[in-house]
């Protein structure tokens, strides 16, 4: 690449936050370091960094031109791993970030399936924040994305639609409202209710619902994870809800689905990648896994 140097440099700059210390990990001098920006600065046309009394700062061009070196970095290091297992075992490791149903019910077999395949590659599972996984996805710290595909659409995301994901609402096996056959939206309202952390999409839609039934939304008294939420609905009369997908998995914490009035939230989920970036031979062995596996269950 005709300028790889200049853009390593600016990516150790970007990193470290000072001329001086990024020209120390580079090893060369301070003033070499910042005749490198410079040129690269004219050849770009744009002002990478504000200069400050601390230490430099990403300008906005900058922040494209770092989000961009590191998927070309990454896409590098992706093609050296390729080029090497062509002459051994395939090895490495796959980011996924799930949604609650994939790690509980969807994703565990099909892990314990991939590796009878792919024994060498490590398999990494987070569940973070919807909002903060799409980004990671974006900026290349993950390779898959398993969830709800109801977020708006991005150039260099691909979705994969798997499967059709219902929520309805779980309470406790004795809640007062577990023994009716079917309640409606305004006893539903009279509880308070526990919503994942980070997760605006679901308490939108909790609104979404009781406005629909002409009802203000309910107390939203707990923010939490997914254990938190299982784990405080099982120990008090709070309501929350989950996909009917885990259901089984959901009832064995001793929770009870609580029927009623109407849909609370139905959407689509499945695998969301980057467009940029081909797919892995492990990526592709684990998506086929994971797709019969659903198609299975459906």
């Amino acid at each position: 690449m005709r300028h790889s140097k200049l853009l390593y440099y600016f990516s150790e700059v970007a990193k470290a936050g000072t001329l001086s210390a990024a020209a120390k990990t580079i090893g060369i001098t301070q003033p070499a370091v910042t005749r490198s920006l410079k040129q690269l600065e004219d050849i770009l046309g744009v002002t990478l960094f504000d200069r400050g009394p601390t230490g430099v700062v990403l300008t906005p061009e900058g922040r494209i031109l770092a989000r961009r070196v590191k998927l070309m970095t990454l896409e590098y290091k992706h093609a050296i791993a390729e080029l090497a297992d062509q002459n051994k075992g395939i090895s490495g490791r796959l980011r996924i970030a799930a949604g609650p149903v994939w790690l509980l019910s969807i994703l565990p077999p099909v892990i314990n399936e991939f590796h009878k395949h792919f024994p060498e590659v490590r398999v990494s599972v987070t569940g973070p924040g919807f909002d903060a996984s799409i980004q990671q996805l974006l900026e290349g710290d993950l390779d898959m994305v398993c969830g709800g595909l109801d977020f708006p659409d991005h150039a260099n995301i691909i979705k994969e639609p798997l499967l059709k994901l219902r929520h309805t609402v779980f309470g406790r096996t004795d809640h007062p409202l577990a023994s009716k056959n079917k309640v409606s939206a305004e006893e539903l309202s009279k509880f308070p209710w526990i919503v994942l952390a980070d997760d605006r999409v679901s308490e939108s839609t909790i609104g979404a619902y009781f406005a629909a039934n002409t009802l203000e939304p309910p107390n939203v008294a707990v923010e939490t994870s997914y254990l938190g939420a299982i784990t405080i609905a099982h120990a008090t009369d709070y309501l929350s809800t989950f996909a009917e997908n885990s259901r089984t998995e959901i009832e064995a914490f001793g929770l009870k689905k609580i029927s009623h009035e109407g849909t609370f939230w139905e959407f689509e989920g499945g695998i969301a990648r980057r467009r940029s970036s081909p797919p892995s031979s492990a990526f592709q062995g684990f998506r086929a896994i994971l797709k019969s596996a659903v198609s299975e269950e459906n």
